[in-house]
This record gives structure tokens, sequence and C-alpha cells, in this order.
């Protein structure tokens, strides 16, 4: 049960981490995110944000396996 306590513990500080950035920087509105504003609706897909968490997230999961 203890390695299943740390796994808890990791992806609560990935949360937590990730929360900050999407609080306190400008992740989320980078350019190439694609904003359509019209009269009743507004679309968003936030393609370069995508992108770059993609890009960490495969970063990180490849230093963890490399232990």
């Amino acid at each position: 049960m203890s390695s299943l306590g740390k796994t808890l513990m990791l992806v609560g500080g990935l949360l937590i981490a990730a929360g900050f950035l999407l609080q306190f920087t400008n992740l989320g509105r980078l350019p190439g995110d694609i904003v359509i504003r019209r009269k009743n609706a507004t679309f968003y897909f936030p393609l370069a944000t995508s992108l770059l968490l993609s890009l960490g997230l495969t970063l990180l999961l490849w230093l963890l396996r490399r232990k």
C-alpha cells in the first residue's frame, strides 16, 4: 500500500503544479490557440497549449521510466 500512497501523492502534486501554471501564467492563452467569437457563442481550442503540455508530460514520463 505504500506505493499506492506515493503514486497518489505524485499525482496530487502534478495536479497542483498544473493548476498553478494555468492560474498564474499565460498557459492557456498562447499564440497558436484558436479562439472564434461569434454573436452568441465562443469556440476555444488550445492547440499550442495542448502541444506544449504533451511535450512536457512526454519528457517527464520518459525521465521517470529511465530510472
